[in-house]
């Protein structure tokens, strides 16, 4: 992977035909950093949000050794680059092969389930294995979040005793509840009113729970969304566990996926064609920009020249490569009104569900990716210390 000190390094030399995908490995660090001196329990990193090496040995390096997978890719993914890691597997419906592999190849143990059915192909594909730990999903509601996730998985407080004493009956190891308040949640109570209908079922259900699994949904800065700060999650979290009828050895969980890569990442596209207020890029909604179009959420978007425009801001909307009209953000997104073709956008906050979601559709998204040295973007986690310049870099498989 190459290395730059800036983006802005690419506009004096030719820059690539596609996107460039910026990787800040600093970044991922001080979020790892930042997670494992303040949250009170083990952190589980959401492989889905992005799972480039770069930003799994980052975390790997700096501490966070738990990962919450949710397909047997996944598995395979992290048992295979770091021997020894702990691996949750927290998708609520999973294939049979899947289970079997995650537990004969790879040794996963943990297994999310949110139906009897689902508690039932687990035991059938471990042979009835006792050593499992099982998580019991809840459906907490999505207040507060950008992004709700209640509709497809968990059970409803009414139906949760019936399956932990299923669960509770299952296994001679460990039994969790789990929920997740939905991706980017702005509200450090959302987790506080979950736990509290959590505990509620706990006590209903009369059993001994082992892990209280608050999920993920920490939140990133982005223009239009300035979340508290992170230490009052944190803090809200901590006093509502303390309050929770489990064991009293009981572990805390989170699984962070966004907080810990959001910042770490963004992408560079270049303006093919200018229309009016609209911009044609080379990556859109098929590509990195997926949460920028179909979501409709707006990055902190720039423009990179040598010499600094002095044109005023104004509001565009993007539109991506492909033929697709669903390729399309509406933004605004503000950069200076000279802006036209050939230049350059540095689009930031692109870490999470950036380079993870996008596709080959129609021929385009072939992007390269590049390692950067600065900081540019608002952080959660205050300033990070700069890494000293390389002009190279080969990412490599770990070993534990």
């Amino acid at each position: 992977m190459d290395s730059v000190l800036s983006p802005l390094d690419l506009t004096a030399r030719q820059a690539p035909e596609g996107p460039v995908a910026i990787a800040r490995p600093h970044r991922v660090a001080a979020a790892a950093s930042w997670f494992r001196e303040n949250f009170p329990g083990e952190v589980f990193y959401a492989v889905k949000a992005n799972p480039s090496p770069w930003v799994l040995d980052a975390l790997w390096e700096n501490g966070v050794r738990n990962f919450d997978v949710a397909s047997e890719v996944e598995v395979e993914l992290v048992a295979s680059r770091y021997p020894g890691a702990q691996i949750a597997f927290m998708h609520p419906v999973k294939s049979r092969r899947a289970i079997a592999r995650a537990y004969r190849e790879f040794g996963v143990k943990t297994f999310a389930i949110d139906s009897e059915d689902e508690l039932e192909k687990i035991l059938a594909e471990t042979g009835g294995a006792k050593d499992l730990t099982l998580v019991v999903r809840f459906a907490v509601s999505g207040d507060g979040a950008a992004y709700p996730l209640a509709r497809k998985f968990g059970v409803t407080e009414e139906e949760a005793p019936a399956l932990l004493r299923r669960a509770r009956q299952a296994t001679e190891e460990m039994l969790g509840v789990s929920f997740h308040v939905g991706s980017q949640c702005m509200r450090p109570d959302a987790y506080r009113t979950a736990m509290e209908m959590v505990n509620r079922a706990i006590v209903k259900a009369g059993v001994v729970v082992d892990i209280v699994d608050i999920g993920g949904g920490f939140p990133a800065i982005y223009p239009g969304m300035n979340p508290p700060a992170m230490i009052e999650y944190v803090t809200t979290i901590k006093d509502a566990f303390e309050e929770m009828f489990v064991a009293q050895n009981a572990k805390l969980w989170a699984e962070p996926g966004r907080a810990l890569v959001a910042e770490a990442g963004s992408t560079i596209a270049r303006v093919e064609l200018r229309k009016g207020d609209a911009l044609y890029l080379n990556d859109g909604a098929f590509g990195t920009l997926f949460d920028a179009t179909h979501l409709n959420w707006s990055f902190p978007a720039k423009l990179l020249r040598t010499k600094e425009s002095r044109a005023k801001l104004a509001p565009f909307r993007l539109y991506g490569p492909t033929c697709d009209s669903m390729d399309a953000a509406a933004g605004p997104f503000m950069l200076p009104a000279d802006i036209g073709e050939g230049d350059l956008i540095e689009i930031g906050s692109l870490g999470a569900y950036g380079m993870a979601m996008a596709t080959r559709f129609n021929g385009f998204g072939e992007t390269v990716t590049m390692e950067s040295q600065d900081a540019p973007w608002p952080s959660m986690y205050g300033a990070a210390p700069v890494a000293k310049p390389k002009r190279t870099r080969t990412t490599k498989p770990k070993q534990a």
